[in-house]
């Protein structure tokens, strides 16, 4: 049996006079770190600026030298303070990282009336702490939740600053994601792609070496060589719908080109890109070209389309447009609209449907095209 299972109130207070002492030493170090701050950031701006107000509405005409200097000294004093306010503001937070384990991040735009607030207060709360020891754990409480708002980042920036986080985040799942493809399709291409091929020939040479030979072995190879034959087919579609080698080699136009010939119906394409979009958006703009014709051979009962890819500036404009019986959505209705919208979403893209019924139906999707 442990210490803290015969005793549980041990734990506890242990942990509560652990919180204490390392309140107590975060106010006692705040103590003298507030008074420098007060000092160089109200003191003596204050001090020099009710001298040079005294000095010109008292001093005799002969003393100007008295009142020039002491306007100077709260030039100097003012530009002092402001000089001084990031690195004292440094200090505080580093403060308050050592002795209470409590981060506080810095503001993207630092606003010095909100870190001159905090050091006029500092020093009063850690007298306060010093004077109220008991209460020291309070006074610390209120000490973080005065730092948090006043060194902090306010509610927008804070706001402002996760929106992006989470931005960077997506950005790198998503080339995350992109780079996984590419590894899987290179390990498929160059791995099983390839000894399927040789089987396939293999099988094939078989086939013809004992063509007209009767029974059941010449039908089991005839078989054999089918299934082959038709399981690279389906590798190969299957590589291309993850990550088309010729996207990476030849670029967007190459590889649209490619979907347009194979596609069950007649397909016009005009790709004008001059310069290359990143390797992220040039997959999602050829999924969405590849996957909006698959759409519409399966479901638009269209006789041509018509497809255009057009960068302009930092912009990636995908066109997609049948003559179809229109009438389509991005519900749940099985025909994969709604997972093109969601590969635009995923980069900050846009994506329009325009499909009254009778059509004709035209996809719009906007990319952004760093290079």
């Amino acid at each position: 049996m442990t210490a803290e299972t015969m005793n549980p109130g041990t734990v506890p207070a242990a942990r509560w006079w652990a919180r204490t002492w390392r309140a107590v030493a975060h106010t006692l170090a705040g103590l003298p770190l507030g008074m420098i701050g007060f000092t160089l950031t109200v003191v003596l701006p204050v001090g020099a600026a009710y001298s040079t107000g005294w000095s010109l509405l008292y001093a005799a005409p002969g003393d100007w030298p008295m009142t020039a200097m002491f306007a100077l000294l709260t030039v100097v004093a003012a530009g002092l303070a402001l000089v001084s306010l990031p690195g004292l503001t440094a200090m505080q937070r580093r403060r308050f990282r050592v002795l209470l384990g409590i981060d506080i991040p810095l503001p993207p735009r630092p606003a010095r009336g909100r870190q001159l607030a905090y050091h006029v207060l500092a020093p009063f709360t850690a007298v306060a702490s010093v004077v109220l020891l008991p209460a020291a754990p309070w006074v610390a409480n209120a000490d973080t939740a005065a730092a948090r708002a006043l060194l902090g980042p306010g509610r927008r920036a804070e706001l402002s600053m996760r929106v992006e986080a989470l931005a960077r985040s997506r950005a790198d799942v998503v080339a995350a994601t992109d780079a996984e493809r590419r590894r899987i399709e290179r390990d498929l291409h160059d791995g099983a792609q390839q000894r399927l091929v040789s089987l396939a020939m293999n099988l094939g040479m078989a086939r013809a070496g004992l063509a007209g030979t009767p029974g059941p072995a010449m039908r089991a190879i005839e078989d054999a060589h089918d299934e082959a034959v038709q399981a690279l087919a389906e590798l190969r579609e299957f590589v291309r719908g993850l990550h088309p080698a010729v996207l990476d080699d030849r670029g967007l136009d190459a590889a649209l080109s490619g979907v347009a010939a194979r596609a069950p119906l007649p397909v016009r394409l005009l790709v004008d890109v001059p310069a290359r979009c990143s390797p992220v958006i040039e997959a999602i703009a050829y999924f969405v070209v590849s996957e909006a014709l698959t759409n519409v051979s399966r479901h638009a009962g269209a006789t041509h389309a018509e497809v255009t890819v057009v960068r302009a500036a930092d912009r990636l404009r995908v066109v997609v447009t049948d003559d179809g019986r229109g009438g389509a959505t991005t519900g749940g209705d099985g025909t994969g609209l709604l997972g093109l919208a969601q590969r635009a979403a995923s980069v900050d893209g846009t994506f329009a449907l325009h499909s009254p019924a009778g059509g004709p139906t035209t996809i719009t999707v906007e990319l952004p095209c760093a290079s």
